[in-house]
């Protein structure tokens, strides 16, 4: 059988194998992906579609912002849909407003690129889906970008292909990577280097590394309703207090205490879960709304009704659609490490990085890592 050449080999069809892709696309090498489904089906088209920098803590933030701006240039690049919606931090409590008056007092980058308090009457200028019957207010960001992921990654494939050169070898599951080469199942590639970008399947490649690396899984449940009324938007991304809980960028706040002391105490099962929620829509005008947050190195494949009610019921007390009824539900399951790591970046053998391990922030933080990793390569 013939050996076929490229300079770089990238495994995985996520979005971190498609950021490394294309950040060696644009130095100009050879690239390869090789994805072991017929299509990205993972993590990667199971999210909300938030690119979210106002949740990354402040040594992330600016990685957070080129991202956004190579996402911009695919998705016009693309023609596929997405929406420069900004978000709203919902406040309904004192305590929720305390520390996102600390956040902004204490993080100059986020209000240097937009981020601000707004009144009750504001909120309702920029959303109708915000409920407006204890509304204390609300943080503004501009930053935050609304994609539909079950269209947006694949999109985002296409213009490697067309736009970068990137050859994309679909259904092809790595068996070995012994540079130069590298063995599939559809054949043998000789290449220099190789990026393994395995997601949720990294038992399969350097297992020893994730091991040492204690990396786990994170199972998460979502819901997406049917399509809205024609011509409705949500605007905004929306989300409220228990999200302050969830991401890093808050972590820094003294006020975050006392939040977490009435939350275990009004919603201890939502904190057992993990479950914070935000809203975003997609390219029909279907609203996506989720998720909990499971962490271990196994899951049961089930799905847990009274978790989705427990996301519903806290949905409902800061929001409301004009039609909520719920057509989808589902599961995903992403990598996470357990020591807080924003990623795992490993060089297992000469020539070969494993990049893995960016937890729920991948289609957040993912080309600019792969710009940053490339940049030193």
């Amino acid at each position: 059988m013939t050996t076929r050449h490229t300079d770089v080999a990238v495994i995985g069809g996520g979005i971190v194998g498609l950021a490394h892709a294309l950040a060696a696309a644009r130095r100009g090498e050879r690239v390869t992906l090789f994805e072991r489904d017929e299509r990205a089906v993972g993590a990667s088209v199971r999210n909300f579609g938030l690119l979210w920098p106002i949740g990354q803590p402040a040594d992330l933030y600016p990685r957070a912002l080129r991202s956004r701006e190579i996402w911009l240039d695919l998705l016009k690049r693309s023609g596929a849909w997405y929406a420069e919606s900004g978000s709203l931090h919902l406040v309904r409590h004192a305590d929720e407003q305390d520390v996102l008056e600390e956040f902004l007092a204490t993080t100059p980058a986020a209000v240097e690129n937009g981020a601000r308090m707004l009144t009750p009457a504001e909120v309702a200028e920029r959303s109708d889906v915000a409920r407006p019957d204890g509304l204390r207010g609300a943080m503004w960001s501009p930053t935050e970008i609304n994609v539909d992921p079950r269209e947006a990654v694949p999109a985002v494939a296409e213009v490697l292909a067309a736009d970068f050169g990137v050859e994309i070898v679909y259904g092809a599951a790595v068996r070995e990577v012994d540079l130069p080469v590298v063995a599939t199942t559809a054949g043998a590639w000789r290449a220099e280097r190789a990026i393994v970008c395995s997601g949720n399947e990294f038992q399969a490649l350097y297992p020893d590394v994730f091991a040492a690396a204690g990396i786990r899984r994170c199972k998460l449940q979502m819901m997406r309703t049917g399509a809205q009324p024609p011509g409705w938007a949500l605007g905004p991304s929306l989300c409220a207090g228990l999200t302050l809980l969830h991401y890093k960028a808050f972590a820094h706040c003294t006020s975050l205490e006392p939040l977490r002391r009435r939350f275990a105490a009004e919603l201890p099962e939502h904190l057992a879960h993990g479950i914070h929620v935000l809203v975003s829509q997609t390219a029909d005008g279907a609203v996506t709304i989720g998720d909990s947050h499971d962490y271990g190195l196994t899951h049961d494949p089930f799905e847990h009704e009274a978790v989705n009610r427990a996301i519903l019921d806290y949905f409902s007390t800061f929001a409301a659609l004009p039609r909520p009824a719920i057509a989808e539900r589902w599961h995903g399951v992403y990598p996470s490490l357990p020591d807080g790591a924003a990623d795992l970046v490993a060089h297992p053998a000469p020539g070969v990085t494993v990049v893995n391990g960016l937890g729920g922030a991948g289609m957040t933080l993912s080309f600019g890592l792969a710009e940053d990793l490339l940049a030193h390569a």
